[in-house]
């Protein structure tokens, strides 16, 4: 094997670092694009559910307004109006207060969004930190 044949064989620190170079915008561009679809298909989700959320609260809301008058209408039978109306009213807030309680806890334990893609570009930094010391 003649010299040349040798150079032929192993590519330039030039070649090397130009590959190099494409390979981690190439990566780049892959992440890239993996956390645009993570988001994607999270937005359409979320809208899909707010819209839904937003009928069901609607409905709930008149629902609610017919239990209500409701209750007002049975208190009345046995105290003023004013009496049955004051006392629905405090428990509606009561259940209002115990719902936003529920509901903050709810809140503080949403998860991080693209969770897929940290996974994966804290892989890709890895595996760069070991190529860079010569592990694999």
């Amino acid at each position: 094997m003649s010299v040349e044949s040798k150079h032929a064989a192993d590519p330039s620190i030039g070649e090397l670092m130009g590959q190099l170079s494409s390979q981690v915008s190439r990566l780049i561009r892959d992440e890239m694009r993996l956390a645009e679809k993570e988001f994607r298909e999270s937005a359409k989700h979320a809208g899909i559910g707010a819209g839904l959320f937003s009928v069901a609260g609607l409905l709930a809301f008149f629902g609610a307004a017919a239990v209500i008058a409701a209750a007002v209408a049975a208190l009345s039978l046995v105290l003023a109006v004013w009496a049955a109306a004051l006392i629905v009213g405090a428990i509606l807030f009561l259940a209002a207060g115990v719902a936003a309680l529920v509901g903050r806890g709810q809140a503080q334990e949403v998860t991080p969004a693209a969770p897929k893609t940290v996974e994966t570009v804290k892989a890709d930094i890895q595996e760069l930190k070991d190529a860079r010391h010569g592990t694999t």
